[in-house]
């Protein structure tokens, strides 16, 4: 069984726990956490043993009466592999402390590209990732686009990618971040960040990205054109990516017209906290003029990228092949509608 461990344990962090202990050849060693606030008392509540992050701050649990397993660097020192859940830029800051006890360590999307040797997603690139002491999972975005790209890729060929990204404000328990009544340019220059990030899994790939941000908790939209080099009908493109299992294409039938509805929808079908893993194609805006698909898909920013952290795992150990794998993620987790 591999051993796993979790630096942090918030809105990621907590999800790629879960998703680590229904796995059949993994199990969680422990989760570290800064400070003891509701989500350290949760960790113990679900039988994970909890480490202090910060040294200087174990006293701090002591006092709130949650008990601790030990310090972080315990943890890591226990563990086959790390998976860091930082908040952006505190994963890069833990590098060294994961090279001190030898311990392959993947990271999070907020991170710069540069924090790892090699970016991944396990549709597009996850023998890239086999043995690699260092794994930066990239963000929610580029999770989304890149299982889209990969397929067309490989079916039609593709000529450049234009996406316009209208991204929520902040998650659920982000009550700091905004806007609050604005629609924003985000950034205000071009590309975003996203087309660059995408090119850290597809060199070669001609792709530009823009983005909104707007008052929203729920998802994250992507608005997508991109040119293929041949001519496929829209209906040959529907059947393509409802046959990727990371891609949910949703029904005209279902009369899911907006993420509110496909939120509900999961929490109907009794998803973990209204878990969204895949991305969700709407179906009827899968449409082709010439050689240019259009559709819209939504992004669940707060757990698509967990499953690729379950498959990460495998990569950075050797313990499957991308096929196997992602099954053995998949059925594990019951992605898939």
């Amino acid at each position: 069984m591999l051993q796993v461990g979790i630096n942090g344990y918030g809105t990621i962090g907590k999800r790629v726990a879960d998703a680590v202990r229904a796995q059949p050849d993994m199990e969680v060693v422990g989760v570290a956490k800064t400070r003891p606030n509701f989500e350290a008392e949760g960790a113990v509540e679900n039988g994970y043993s909890l480490y202090a992050a910060v040294e200087e701050r174990a006293e701090r649990f002591d006092d709130a009466g949650i008990e601790l397993a030990g310090m972080v660097d315990e943890m890591v020192e226990r563990a086959d592999v790390v998976v860091d859940a930082c908040p952006s830029g505190i994963g890069a800051e833990n590098k060294s402390l994961y090279d001190e006890y030898d311990t392959p360590a993947l990271y999070q999307g907020g991170e710069s590209a540069d924090v790892g040797d090699v970016s991944f997603n396990a549709r597009a690139n996850f023998e890239d990732a086999a043995g690699a002491r260092h794994v930066r999972v990239v963000s929610c975005n580029t999770t989304g686009l890149s299982r889209l790209i990969a397929p067309l890729r490989e079916e039609y060929g593709v000529e450049k990618v234009r996406a316009t990204l209208v991204r929520r404000g902040g998650d659920p328990a982000q009550t700091g971040r905004g806007p609050i009544n604005d629609i924003l340019p985000n950034p205000i220059s071009l590309p975003s960040h996203h087309g660059p990030d995408v090119k850290t899994i597809f060199p070669d790939l001609a792709i530009d990205t823009l983005g909104l941000k707007v008052p929203a908790t729920l998802m994250h939209m992507h608005s997508v054109n991109v040119s293929l080099e041949t001519e496929p009908d829209a209906e040959e493109v529907r059947e393509l990516l409802e046959n990727e299992s990371r891609l949910f294409v949703v029904p005209e039938r279902m009369n899911v017209d907006g993420a509110g509805k496909l939120k509900e929808f999961a929490m109907d079908r009794g998803r973990p906290r209204g878990d969204l893993w895949e991305n969700c194609i709407w179906g009827e805006s899968v449409s082709m003029e010439d050689n240019d698909l259009y559709l819209f898909q939504a992004i669940h920013q707060e757990s698509d990228v967990v499953p690729e952290n379950v498959d990460a795992i495998r990569a950075v150990t050797n313990a499957a092949d991308a096929r196997e794998s992602v099954e053995t993620t998949n059925d594990a987790l019951g992605i898939g509608f």
